[in-house]
């Protein structure tokens, strides 16, 4: 595993295959290069890929990028695909979510504080959809679980990072407003079809 031609070559094999964003770190051990060097070549290939056009890109997820369609060929893929309806998250749902989006890590306890009442059911839910995940116990009185949003959470609504969500002066605000939410930034009213996963079609 010599040349930078044949790493990149390793590279798009694996993403093709894996259909998941694919982690820099076990790229790295299988190809037995660094991490730095193994970002570094993910970045070439997806700048390469911008560059030419094509239909497939390459989306960064944290520290892992996976093969998706390009945005703007969302409707001839539509027009192949058999239409599928894309479940739009409640009001309930979306409010949590961005509480966790935005004050993780964070115990139900706050989140219920929050909204006023009891969130077990809207974090199942959101747990079940891979949007939230468990990140831990705090340190408070009887360790509370700390929840947070995951990276299934980031590909779903556009975002390479949590960084990229949009900046809001108080969460508390935007509770019972789920639409407020939505003109922060678009992303986050439902996860959208504009981008499919290469090799995969979402339910």
């Amino acid at each position: 595993m010599n040349s930078k031609k044949t790493i990149k070559s390793a590279l798009e094999s694996m993403m093709f295959v894996w259909g998941q964003p694919l982690d820099v770190k076990t790229c790295a051990d299988i190809l037995n290069i660094s991490k730095e060097d193994t970002l570094q070549y993910f970045l070439e290939l997806q700048e390469e890929y911008e560059q030419e056009g094509r239909g497939i890109v390459i989306r960064q997820v944290n520290k892992a990028f996976q093969f998706v369609t390009r945005a703007e060929n969302a409707e001839f893929i539509e027009r192949l695909c058999t239409p599928v309806k894309v479940k739009r998250l409640s009001q309930s749902a979306l409010e949590v979510l961005a509480i966790i989006a935005y004050k993780q890590p964070v115990t139900k306890g706050e989140i219920d504080a929050i909204r006023g009442v009891k969130c077990d059911r809207v974090i199942d839910g959101l747990m079940k959809k891979d949007l939230v995940m468990v990140k831990g116990r705090s340190e408070g009185i009887g360790r509370p679980l700390l929840y947070g949003t995951t990276d299934a959470f980031l590909k779903n609504f556009g975002f390479t990072s949590l960084k990229e969500l949009p900046e809001i002066e108080d969460i508390e605000g935007l509770v019972g407003d789920a639409e407020a939410f939505d003109e922060e930034d678009n992303h986050m009213e439902q996860i959208s079809i504009e981008e499919v996963e290469y090799g995969k079609r979402d339910a």
